[in-house]
Protein backbone atom coordinates (compact mmCIF):
# COMPACT_ATOMS: atom_id res chain seq x y z
CA UNK A 1 0.00 0.00 0.00
CA UNK A 2 2.40 2.47 0.34
CA UNK A 3 5.66 3.29 -1.49
CA UNK A 4 9.52 2.81 -0.27
CA UNK A 5 9.07 5.43 2.95
CA UNK A 6 6.59 5.56 5.26
CA UNK A 7 7.18 9.15 7.34
CA UNK A 8 6.67 9.07 11.15
CA UNK A 9 5.92 11.79 13.50
CA UNK A 10 5.10 12.16 16.54
CA UNK A 11 3.44 15.46 19.02
CA UNK A 12 1.68 16.21 22.20
CA UNK A 13 -1.58 16.26 22.39
CA UNK A 14 -4.54 17.47 25.21
CA UNK A 15 -6.87 14.85 26.01
CA UNK A 16 -8.92 15.45 28.79
CA UNK A 17 -6.90 17.07 32.00
CA UNK A 18 -4.07 15.11 30.41
CA UNK A 19 -1.00 15.04 27.67
CA UNK A 20 -0.61 12.39 25.54
CA UNK A 21 1.67 11.72 22.72
CA UNK A 22 0.15 10.90 19.24
CA UNK A 23 2.18 9.69 16.94
CA UNK A 24 1.19 9.65 13.68
CA UNK A 25 2.45 7.24 10.39
CA UNK A 26 1.68 8.53 6.95
CA UNK A 27 2.16 7.58 3.48
CA UNK A 28 4.29 10.28 1.54
CA UNK A 29 3.09 9.94 -2.24
CA UNK A 30 -0.69 9.29 -1.71
CA UNK A 31 -0.82 10.82 1.92
CA UNK A 32 -2.78 7.62 3.21
CA UNK A 33 -2.84 7.61 7.36
CA UNK A 34 -0.86 4.54 7.96
CA UNK A 35 -0.94 4.38 11.89
CA UNK A 36 -2.20 6.23 14.82
CA UNK A 37 -0.87 5.53 17.97
CA UNK A 38 -1.53 7.65 21.71
CA UNK A 39 1.12 7.06 24.53
CA UNK A 40 1.54 8.45 27.71
CA UNK A 41 5.34 8.62 27.14
CA UNK A 42 7.71 9.16 24.08
CA UNK A 43 10.62 6.59 24.30
CA UNK A 44 12.64 3.93 22.12
CA UNK A 45 10.68 1.35 23.28
CA UNK A 46 6.77 3.31 22.04
CA UNK A 47 8.60 3.81 18.54
CA UNK A 48 9.58 0.11 18.06
CA UNK A 49 6.41 -0.68 18.49
CA UNK A 50 4.57 1.53 16.67
CA UNK A 51 6.79 0.90 14.11
CA UNK A 52 6.69 -2.69 14.23
CA UNK A 53 2.80 -2.63 13.91
CA UNK A 54 3.61 -0.95 10.83
CA UNK A 55 5.75 -3.27 9.44
CA UNK A 56 3.14 -6.59 10.34
CA UNK A 57 0.68 -4.63 8.45
CA UNK A 58 2.57 -3.27 5.72
CA UNK A 59 6.11 -4.90 5.42
CA UNK A 60 9.68 -3.44 5.63
CA UNK A 61 9.93 -0.30 4.22
CA UNK A 62 12.45 2.45 4.70
CA UNK A 63 11.17 5.20 7.78
CA UNK A 64 11.89 8.89 7.58
CA UNK A 65 11.52 11.03 10.96
CA UNK A 66 12.06 14.54 12.16
CA UNK A 67 15.31 13.32 14.27
CA UNK A 68 13.70 12.17 17.39
CA UNK A 69 16.61 10.11 18.84
CA UNK A 70 14.26 6.77 19.87
CA UNK A 71 13.75 6.23 16.03
CA UNK A 72 16.81 5.61 14.82
CA UNK A 73 17.67 3.55 17.51
CA UNK A 74 14.17 1.58 17.23
CA UNK A 75 14.93 1.42 13.03
CA UNK A 76 18.40 -0.47 14.11
CA UNK A 77 16.80 -2.68 16.46
CA UNK A 78 13.56 -3.88 13.64
CA UNK A 79 16.24 -3.33 10.34
CA UNK A 80 14.86 -1.16 9.16
CA UNK A 81 16.50 2.22 6.91
CA UNK A 82 15.94 5.42 9.04
CA UNK A 83 16.07 8.74 7.05
CA UNK A 84 15.35 12.25 8.18
CA UNK A 85 12.74 14.50 6.95
CA UNK A 86 13.22 16.89 4.03
CA UNK A 87 11.50 20.44 4.61
CA UNK A 88 9.22 19.70 2.34
CA UNK A 89 7.82 16.58 3.43
CA UNK A 90 8.00 18.73 7.51
CA UNK A 91 6.27 21.24 5.71
CA UNK A 92 3.40 18.15 4.24
CA UNK A 93 3.53 16.34 7.93
CA UNK A 94 3.11 19.49 10.33
CA UNK A 95 0.00 20.61 8.35
CA UNK A 96 -1.40 16.74 8.63
CA UNK A 97 -0.52 16.70 12.48
CA UNK A 98 -2.27 19.95 12.81
CA UNK A 99 -4.69 18.85 11.50
CA UNK A 100 -5.39 15.28 13.57
CA UNK A 101 -4.76 17.49 16.21
CA UNK A 102 -7.34 20.18 15.82
CA UNK A 103 -10.02 17.47 14.75
CA UNK A 104 -8.68 15.28 18.06
CA UNK A 105 -9.24 18.04 20.68
CA UNK A 106 -12.21 19.24 19.33
CA UNK A 107 -13.72 15.82 19.51
CA UNK A 108 -12.56 16.04 23.02
CA UNK A 109 -13.93 19.25 24.08
CA UNK A 110 -16.75 18.22 22.97
CA UNK A 111 -17.20 14.58 23.84
CA UNK A 112 -14.88 14.26 27.07
CA UNK A 113 -14.62 11.31 29.05
CA UNK A 114 -16.07 11.97 32.80
CA UNK A 115 -14.66 8.29 34.16
CA UNK A 116 -11.96 8.94 36.75
CA UNK A 117 -8.29 7.29 35.34
CA UNK A 118 -9.48 6.99 31.62
CA UNK A 119 -7.44 4.91 29.69
CA UNK A 120 -8.45 7.43 26.63
CA UNK A 121 -9.91 4.92 24.83
CA UNK A 122 -12.53 7.16 23.31
CA UNK A 123 -9.77 9.03 21.71
CA UNK A 124 -8.52 6.04 20.28
CA UNK A 125 -11.99 5.46 18.33
CA UNK A 126 -11.87 8.54 17.51
CA UNK A 127 -8.90 8.39 15.94
CA UNK A 128 -9.58 5.40 14.48
CA UNK A 129 -13.01 6.56 12.85
CA UNK A 130 -10.85 9.65 11.99
CA UNK A 131 -8.42 7.28 9.97
CA UNK A 132 -11.12 5.31 7.99
CA UNK A 133 -13.13 8.17 7.46
CA UNK A 134 -9.48 10.07 6.11
CA UNK A 135 -8.25 7.57 4.36
CA UNK A 136 -11.42 6.91 2.52
CA UNK A 137 -11.63 10.25 0.74
CA UNK A 138 -8.51 10.35 -0.08
CA UNK A 139 -9.32 6.49 -2.16
CA UNK A 140 -12.16 8.15 -2.98
CA UNK A 141 -10.67 11.52 -4.56
CA UNK A 142 -8.33 8.99 -6.47
CA UNK A 143 -11.36 7.00 -8.61
CA UNK A 144 -12.83 10.65 -9.21
CA UNK A 145 -9.46 12.14 -10.85
CA UNK A 146 -9.23 8.56 -12.71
Amino acid sequence: MFTMRCNCIETLIKAGSDYVWLLVAIEPKEKMILGIRISIERSMLVAEQFIQSLIIKYGKHNISTDGGTWYPQACRFLNVEHHIHSSIEKSFIERTIQYIIGRTECFDDYFACTRINCKLEHIMNWLGLFVDTHNTQILVRQRIVK
